[in-house]
C-alpha cells in the first residue's frame, strides 16, 4: 500500500511539473519579463518545483578523463560481469601503464553507486578502479530469487575471484560488514583471490560503540514491526513486480527527517540563488540533490537481515555471524593488510564502530593494521570533499602501495 500511495502521488504531480517546465520554456523566449521581481520569483519557484524531484533513475558517473603523467587519459565505463542484482563496473583507461586493482564496494542503502563519484574520481589517477554497481531492486524480477546479506557476500567473493589475486578492497559505510565477512570467508578457505588490502571507511562493524541517532532508531522496533511498516511490494508496472522491497524513497525520507532543518534551509537558499541568478551556486546545489534524490529500492531480505544481524544483534562484533550457516571468523584473516577510517563528526556511524574491526582481525600483524580518525569530518566527508582528497586518500594510497612492496606469505 505504501508503494502504491507514493506512486499515485508521483503520477498526480507529474502533469503539474510538466506544466511548470513548459511555462519556464515560454518565459525563456521573453527574457524581459524576468526583469519583473514577481515574475522572477515565480520562475525561481517553478524551477525548484521541477528539479527537486525524487527519481529512481541511476545517473551516469560522467567520468570521461583523468589526469595521468601530465596528460588527460580517456576513461570509459565497462561492465566486466553482472548478475540480476549488481554489476562489476570497471573504469577503463586509455593507458598501458599497469596499476593495482581496487574494488570499491558501494553501499546498498537507498542510493546508487554514483554517490561515490568523488571517491572514484580521486583514485583513478593511481589505480585500476572497479565498483559494485548495485541494481535497483524495483527492476529485478521475482524469478531472480532472494538477495540477503549472505548473497551480498557471495557477490563480493565472485567479483574478487573475477578480478583475481592482488586486488585491493575498499568498503564505504554499510558494506564494511559484508566486506569484512567476505575477506574472512576467503581467508579461511585460503582463496588465492582474497584481497591484498582491506580498507573499511565509516562502517557499522559494532554499533554498540558511540551509538548515533541512526543506531538508536534501528533498535526501536522489532524486525516484525519493520517488516510490517517498511516493506512494500513493487507495483505491477515495473520489471520487479511483486518483489518485496524496502523502498528507496522511504529511506530518503527517513534520513531527511533526521536533518529536516538543514534540508529545508538548503531548498530556501536555492530559491534565493535562482531568484538572484546565482548560476554557480545553484548549479552546485543541483548537482548534490540530483544525486541525493536519485533513490533505489533494497531487497526486503537484505534490509531486514542487515537491521537484525548488524544493527540489533551485533553478530559480527560478538563473534556470532554466519554465512550460509557457517561461522564467520575475522581471526582467519592473516595476509590482508587492514586500514580503518572514521570521521570525528560522523552522525551516521559513530567513532569506534569501524575501529572494532582492528580487534576482530587479531591475527593480522600489528604492523599491517592502521587507523585514521579524520578530525572535523562528517559521514560524507570521509569519502568526498577536501578531507578525503587531501588527508584520507593519501593514507589509502599508501597502504595499497606499501602492500605491493611487501611479500606476504600465508
Amino acid at each position: 500500500m505504501l508503494y502504491k500511495m507514493y506512486q499515485a502521488q508521483s503520477d498526480l504531480l507529474a502533469p503539474a511539473r510538466a506544466a511548470a517546465g513548459l511555462w519556464l520554456d515560454l518565459l525563456g523566449q521573453v527574457p524581459r519579463l524576468k526583469q519583473l521581481p514577481a515574475v522572477r520569483l515565480m520562475a525561481a519557484g517553478a524551477e525548484l518545483f521541477t528539479t527537486a524531484v525524487v527519481t529512481q533513475a541511476r545517473r551516469p558517473f560522467g567520468i570521461t578523463a583523468v589526469e595521468m603523467d601530465n596528460r588527460a587519459v580517456a576513461v570509459t565505463e565497462r561492465v566486466v560481469t553482472a548478475t540480476p542484482f549488481g554489476s562489476l563496473l570497471r573504469f577503463e583507461k586509455d593507458s598501458l601503464t599497469p596499476q593495482p586493482k581496487v574494488l570499491v564496494v558501494a553501499p546498498m542503502s537507498g542510493h546508487f553507486a554514483t554517490l561515490l563519484r568523488p571517491t572514484v574520481q580521486t583514485m583513478l589517477a593511481d589505480f585500476d578502479v572497479y565498483i559494485t554497481d548495485w541494481h535497483n531492486a524495483r527492476d529485478v524480477p521475482v524469478s531472480a530469487g532472494r538477495f540477503g546479506l549472505d548473497e551480498y557476500v557471495d557477490h563480493l567473493i565472485t567479483f574478487l575471484e573475477t578480478l583475481g589475486p592482488d586486488t585491493h578492497l575498499l568498503a564505504i559505510c554499510q558494506p564494511a560488514v559484508p566486506a569484512l565477512m567476505a575477506t574472512a570467508v576467503m581467508a579461511e578457505a585460503r582463496n588465492p583471490a582474497q584481497p591484498r588490502t582491506l580498507t573499511l571507511m565509516a562502517g557499522p562493524i559494532d554499533t554498540r560503540n558511540s551509538p548515533t541517532r541512526v543506531n538508536v532508531m534501528a533498535k526501536k522496533q522489532t524486525i516484525a514491526e519493520y517488516e510490517r511498516r517498511a516493506i512494500s511490494q513493487v507495483p505491477g508496472r515495473y520489471a520487479g513486480a511483486g518483489r518485496r522491497v524496502y523502498p528507496g524513497f522511504y529511506q530518503l525520507a527517513s534520513f531527511m527527517a533526521m536533518n529536516a532543518d538543514r534540508h529545508i534551509n538548503a531548498q530556501l537558499t536555492q530559491l534565493r540563488r535562482l531568484f538572484t541568478e546565482d548560476v554557480e551556486g545553484a548549479a552546485a546545489h543541483s548537482r548534490f540533490y540530483d544525486e541525493y534524490f536519485a533513490v533505489a529500492d533494497l531487497p526486503a531480505e537484505f534490509y531486514l537481515e542487515t537491521v537484525g544481524r548488524v544493527f540489533q544483534d551485533h553478530l559480527l562484533a560478538k563473534g556470532e555471524m554466519t554465512w550460509h550457516g557457517r561461522p564467520v571468523d575475522p581471526g582467519a584473516i592473516r595476509r590482508t593488510s587492514l586500514l580503518v577510517v572514521e570521521g570525528e563528526r560522523d552522525d551516521i556511524c559513530g567513532v569506534g564502530q569501524t575501529m572494532a574491526a582492528l580487534d576482530l582481525c587479531h591475527n593480522i600483524p600489528q604492523a599491517r593494521k592502521s587507523y585514521h580518525l579524520q578530525t572535523g569530518a562528517g559521514h560524507y566527508g570521509v569519502f568526498s570533499g577536501r578531507a578525503w582528497t587531501g588527508q584520507i586518500y593519501p593514507k589509502v594510497r599508501a597502504i595499497i602501495q606499501e602492500s605491493g612492496e611487501r611479500a606476504v606469505c600465508f
